[in-house]
Parts: C-alpha cells; structure tokens; sequence
C-alpha cells in the first residue's frame, strides 16, 4: 500500500537517547594485572578533564584472574562516548567494555 504524501510520517529519531551532559558510566574487564586500573583511569581522564577517580567501582571475578573497573564519566557528546569507547577497547590491556 502507498502511503500518500498527505499521511503523516513518523517523528525523525533523535541522534541519542541520552540528554547531554549527563553521568555515564562505563564497565571495563580485564586481566588483573599492574597498572590495569591506572591505565582505565587515566583514559577517562583524557575525555573528562573532571573524572573523579574516587567514583571508581572495581569488582574481581570469581576465580579472581579478573577486574572489572566501572569508571563513571561526565558525558557531553555522542562523540566523546564513541571516541572513549574506542579507545578503551583497544588498549591492550583491555577486553571487554560494556
């Protein structure tokens, strides 16, 4: 069935569903290693110049081989989102990123 140039059309999908600015925050796996926690930290720092690091939630696995950091960030764009994503997740001592 044609739809008619007169039959309205569904309101356009917003570029997010998030409201910017807003905290967000970020879960990273990895292996438990030195400077794992840092390196998590210091890469949310790069894209909000006002991380709190005491906002930082760390939780082992089960058999304790590895970290789960969730890092909450000030998020201000889509783009920053993507970028830091992209970022953590091909750090090398990153696996997972959710």
């Amino acid at each position: 069935m044609n739809e008619s140039p007169d039959t309205p059309q569904p309101e356009a999908r917003k570029d997010s569903l998030i409201d910017f600015p807003s905290l967000f925050p970020i879960k990273v796996m990895g292996a438990k290693a030195e400077g794992f926690v840092h390196a998590v930290t210091s890469i949310a720092r790069q894209f909000d110049p006002g991380f709190d690091a005491s906002t930082v939630e760390l939780r082992e696995s089960k058999a304790g081989n590895y970290l789960g950091v969730t890092v909450t960030v000030t998020a201000t764009s889509r783009e920053q989102l993507d970028e830091l994503y992209r970022t953590l997740s091909t750090h090398p001592m990153v696996k997972v990123v959710l």
